[in-house]
């Protein structure tokens, strides 16, 4: 338990990343979350298994690593739907 409380001493818990997968099919947008994980390489690490993967490989630039900060809004605004 205490190589557990140390490793996590060491790490930043107030971020996240959050690996997508997002492109347009046909004019609408087809995103895939794939992940959420402690630090950028481990997104890294998951895009490059990702990307050998069928559907994935079709579309390698499409990935995109966002970065999110813990206990804070990220959307501020209200939304409109549009049929």
């Amino acid at each position: 338990m205490q190589a557990v409380e140390e490793g996590i001493r060491g790490m930043d818990t107030t971020t996240v990343w959050v690996l997508w997968h997002s492109y347009d099919l046909d004019g609408k947008d087809e995103s895939k979350l794939i992940g959420v994980y402690s630090s950028v390489k481990l997104a890294n690490d998951a895009r490059d298994r990702m990307i050998e993967l069928p559907g994935f490989r079709e579309h390698p630039q499409d990935f995109v690593i966002d970065r999110y900060v813990l206990n804070e809004d990220h959307w501020r605004e209200g939304f409109v739907t549009f049929r």
